[in-house]
């Protein structure tokens, strides 16, 4: 049987499991974005706080995907549904590109820029929503477009805890030594990522244009 052959006739599963990858990858990635960018956000205004957040962001990055799936496992509430165990991984690992992309977008708009905006009497609120947040936001999406991609690489993995995904057909193709059923899982994800960032970087053209 032929790649294409095998496509064919598994294409209902093979459906299936990218719905579920895609799934776990949004969820993540809204987590990861509901968490990460306040905390940029938090670091540009207490200075105290870039050393601590930017340190344990890089020091999730430097985990192993495995291992940080391991060391979810004992804790009970994401135990308890190997789904959440791997959002929460997926959440995690994509935090630090995040974080650090939006602290870097607020400091990199002009000082020049923020004077008029005080000169004008705008609140640091004002200030931030309405100057800071809007030029930042090409460099924001920018980082939430790297960890959008890993996240999809990583979820590959998930499958290793019981969870769903593109992940499964690797791991069973690497079972049974079958380079189709491997491929069945690898090929969809790889498009899926690049599909993902070719939107991506349409989108933050489109942002970067308009400051």
């Amino acid at each position: 049987m032929s790649l294409v052959d095998f496509f064919r006739s598994h294409w209902a599963e093979i459906t299936r499991a990218a719905l579920e990858h895609i799934s776990m990858v949004g969820i993540a990635m809204l987590l990861a974005i509901g968490i990460g960018i306040p905390l940029g956000i938090a670091v540009t205004r207490r200075r105290g706080l870039r050393a601590p957040v930017l340190g344990i962001s890089n020091l999730i990055q430097t985990i192993p995907s495995l291992a940080l799936f391991g060391f979810l496992l004992p804790v009970p509430w994401l135990a308890a549904r190997a789904d959440r165990l791997a959002v929460t991984a997926l959440a995690l690992y994509s935090l630090l590109p995040i974080i650090r992309n939006t602290y870097t977008g607020i400091t990199g708009v002009d000082p020049a820029i923020r004077e008029v905006g005080k000169g004008m009497g705008m609140t640091d609120k004002q200030l931030l929503f309405q100057v800071e947040l809007p030029l930042a936001m090409g460099t924001i999406m920018a980082g939430i477009r790297v960890a959008t991609v890993i996240a999809i690489g990583i979820a590959t993995i998930a499958p290793a805890v019981g969870a769903g995904g593109l992940g499964g057909f690797v791991f069973r193709g690497v079972a049974m030594v079958d380079n189709q059923v491997i491929l069945a899982g690898a090929i969809p994800a790889a498009l899926l990522a690049l599909a993902v960032d070719f939107g991506f970087g349409l989108l933050e053209k489109k942002l970067k244009a308009r400051q």
